[in-house]
Order: C-alpha cells, then sequence, then structure tokens
C-alpha cells in the first residue's frame, strides 16, 4: 500500500512539472507576440525614417530611451582631401538612439603598396582605431589588403584620411540599422533567463528521480538557448561599436601593356582608309598600304615608342602618321595610328615590333621594363594575266632557256658517277671480238 502512495505521489508530481512546463511556454509565446507587435509599432509610428535600413540612413533628431550616438550630423569630407580621382563618401550622419552597423571597402592605387599601407595604418591610429586584418602579396602585381576598426564618429573622417593617400579607384559604403533586432535579442534573452530561473527553483524541489532527469535535460536546452542569445547580441553590439572599413591597396604602375593590330589594303591614300585586312592578295606591283594601331593596353602611361620592321626595312620615322603622336605619351585606352606604303613585287610577310616604356602622368619613366609586341601581315601577289608584251616574251625565254641549261648540267652532273658503265661494255665487245678474228 505505501508503494502505490509513493507512485501516486511521483505521478502527480510529474503531471504539474509538465503543466507548469506548458504555462512557461505559453508564457514566452505572449512575450514574443507582444514584442513583435511593438516593434511593428515602433517602426511605423511615424515618417521619420528611423527603422530604415541600408546604405543611405535618414537623420532623425527624436530622443530615445535607449541613448547613445552623437545628434550632430558629420559633413561630408571635402574632395579635395581626397586623391586624384577620388570619390567623395556618402554622407552617413549617425541616428540618435539608433545602433547602425557602418562598414566600408575601398580600393586605392599607388605608386608604393608598403608605404602606403604605413600611411594608411597611421592615420587610422591617429583617429584612435586599429589594424584589425592584413594579407599582402608581392611581385610581379603588388597589393595590400587591410581591415581597420574605427569608432563610428570617426568613421567619415576615416574614409576622407584613406582616400587621400593615393588614387581612390572603387568605395562601396553602406549602414545597416540593427536596432529592432537588439531589441529583439534582449527581449528573448530576458524571457529565456527568467525560464531559465523557473527551472531551476522546480530543478531543486524536485525529489523524484525522473521529474530531476526531465528538469535537467530542459533547463540544459533553455540554458544553451539563452548562451545563444547572448552571444549573438555581443556580436551585433561590438559591430555597433566599432565601424569596419577594408582597404585594398594596388600598385598604379602594375601592368604596362600594348597591343598591335597590323592590316593592308590595295592603294596608296597616306593611311585616310586604315584598317584593312589581316590578310591581303593583290595583282604583282600593287600599289599597297600597311596599317599598324598600337594602343595602349595596361594601367599605365606609355612613352618612347620603337617601331622596326625588317622584312620592310623601315622604322617608325618612316612611316605616315594617321592618328596620335608617336613622340608623345599614350594614356591607358588610347591608340595610335601609323601606315606604310609600299608596292610589293612579290609575296609580302612582314614582322613588325613595336616596343614602348611605362611612364607617369608626367613622364617619368616608372622602372619596368619595356613592354614590346611583334605582329605579322600577310600580302599575297599574283599574275594579273593578259597578252604578254615583247619584253615580257623575252624575259619568258630566257628563263626558259636557262632553265633548259639548268637541266642539262643537272644531268650531266647525274651521269658522270656512271661513265665507267660504256667503257666496259666497249672493253668487253673487243675482248668478245679478239678470238674470232684468230679462228678466221
Amino acid at each position: 500500500m505505501r508503494r502505490r502512495r509513493r507512485t501516486g505521489s511521483s505521478t502527480r508530481f510529474v503531471a504539474a512539472v509538465g503543466v507548469l512546463l506548458l504555462v512557461v511556454g505559453a508564457c514566452s509565446g505572449q512575450d514574443s507576440g507582444d514584442f513583435g507587435q511593438l516593434t511593428a509599432q515602433n517602426s511605423n509610428s511615424d515618417g521619420s525614417g528611423r527603422a530604415s535600413t541600408g546604405t543611405t540612413v535618414a537623420a532623425s533628431t527624436e530622443d530615445s530611451d535607449r541613448g547613445g550616438g552623437d545628434s550632430a550630423p558629420q559633413e561630408a569630407p571635402n574632395r579635395d582631401d581626397l586623391g586624384d580621382g577620388g570619390v567623395a563618401p556618402v554622407a552617413l550622419p549617425n541616428q540618435v538612439g539608433r545602433d547602425i552597423i557602418f562598414t566600408a571597402e575601398m580600393t586605392v592605387a599607388v605608386s608604393d603598396v608598403g608605404a602606403a599601407g604605413e600611411q594608411a595604418t597611421q592615420e587610422i591610429q591617429r583617429l584612435g582605431g586599429f589594424l584589425f586584418g592584413q594579407r599582402t602579396t608581392g611581385a610581379p602585381n603588388p597589393s595590400s589588403v587591410l581591415t581597420f576598426k574605427v569608432r563610428p564618429e570617426d568613421f567619415q573622417a576615416a574614409l576622407a584620411a584613406l582616400g587621400s593617400i593615393g588614387e581612390l579607384r572603387d568605395q562601396n559604403v553602406t549602414a545597416s540599422d540593427v536596432t529592432e533586432r537588439i531589441v529583439d535579442l534582449e527581449s528573448r534573452i530576458q524571457t529565456a533567463a527568467a525560464s531559465v530561473e523557473r527551472l531551476r527553483i522546480l530543478l531543486g524541489e524536485a525529489t523524484d528521480i525522473e521529474a530531476i532527469v526531465e528538469l535537467e535535460s530542459e533547463l540544459l536546452a533553455r540554458e544553451t538557448e539563452l548562451e545563444t542569445l547572448r552571444g549573438s547580441l555581443r556580436t551585433l553590439q561590438d559591430q555597433v561599436s566599432l565601424a569596419t572599413i577594408a582597404l585594398t591597396i594596388t600598385q598604379a604602375a602594375s601592368n604596362p601593356q600594348l597591343t598591335v593590330e597590323a592590316t593592308a589594303y590595295p592603294v596608296h591614300d597616306s593611311g585616310m582608309s586604315c584598317p584593312g585586312e589581316a590578310e591581303l592578295q593583290v595583282e604583282t606591283a600593287t600599289e599597297t598600304t600597311l596599317c599598324f594601331e598600337i594602343t595602349n593596353a595596361g594601367d599605365t602611361w606609355l612613352d618612347d615608342f620603337e617601331l622596326r620592321d625588317p622584312v620592310l626595312d623601315v622604322v617608325l620615322d618612316d612611316l605616315v602618321v594617321v592618328f596620335g603622336d608617336p613622340a608623345g605619351s599614350l594614356e591607358p585606352g588610347d591608340s595610335l595610328i601609323v601606315a606604310a606604303e609600299v608596292t610589293p613585287e612579290r609575296d609580302l610577310r612582314t614582322q613588325t615590333t613595336v616596343t614602348a616604356r611605362a611612364v607617369d602622368e608626367e613622364g617619368t619613366e616608372l622602372g619596368s621594363r619595356p613592354v614590346s609586341r611583334t605582329v605579322t601581315v600577310f600580302v599575297d601577289t599574283v599574275d594579273p594575266g593578259g597578252i604578254p608584251s615583247f619584253t615580257e616574251g623575252l624575259q619568258a625565254s630566257w628563263q626558259l632557256l636557262v632553265r633548259l641549261g639548268q637541266t642539262l648540267v643537272l644531268a650531266l652532273g647525274a651521269l658522270i658517277p656512271f661513265f665507267w658503265i660504256p667503257l666496259l661494255g666497249w672493253f668487253a665487245w673487243t675482248r668478245m671480238r679478239r678470238p674470232a678474228k684468230a679462228e678466221e
């Protein structure tokens, strides 16, 4: 009888614990639902844009119970403070009472990657920030990726300082409003902490083994969820407290290149019809123009052009300038066109080599090796046909006579090694006739 009463008591305790867990779950769901309704009301309570997200964050001057942030908007940096070709950063004013994550990605081209990296680090340290990560690669295309952390109020000043160390080629600035996410996490943490506390109280009062095991399992799950929520909250708060800037530094003069396109067309017109065709067929002794289009395909200026062709026996000064100035500098993307006028008497296959050296915008040599490119253009010549003239007939007869003589000489040379065969036959025939005469 005592055993039955103890079993009935355990059953009633387990049932009571189950009811309490259901009540706790219902309370947690109700809290979450109330919070969802609250945040929705806050998001749509006015048109001030306090819940806006994305790259552009609307300014707000309303006070908030959460506080934090500087209410004075920061001015956008002067464009003169940026490097050559700089792009002014997007103005991202601080929001009173909002939790905003500021991030930026920038690409700056400089002449010395190592020195620029040191300068960038010094600029950030001057603002109270620090270097968070670095990845550097060496020649032939040196570059460095630096990740900086700065206070949100120094974000605009940091962008201006980093953009001034060289030529700003690319910039991407974003701002994400995570206020609602942080409020949601804080509310869920409070609910989870209360649930954990209630389970600990129940666990301290439990005496049945089965109830203790069940309560410990549920408590472990709730504590794990609570720590996960706290970790997510710390991560967001860290991102809000320090803005992140990823700076990529590249070599401004790292890749000098040039391309040359060679074409041809029949007629002499000082290159006015350039470009022509890569392969051309013309009648013998037809006036022909060869075109050479030289393009700066790299990221540096090119100067001191040279062109040589041993087949045509010409240099750059011998050619007709169609477009551009061979004596000047060629900036990236620009082209230079020159032409050579020839009258081919036979098939023509050029071997044109163009060289140039890399310079900066002031014409100072950058120290890299000269760039070079060799191209070929084919010009096939054909006999025009028709009735030959007296001169052409005489030339053809003479060529035929020369060829016959060459054939005879070749035949004689081929027979000389076998001259002993007729002699041997004559000698054998003579020896065979002598006995016949003796018998007679």
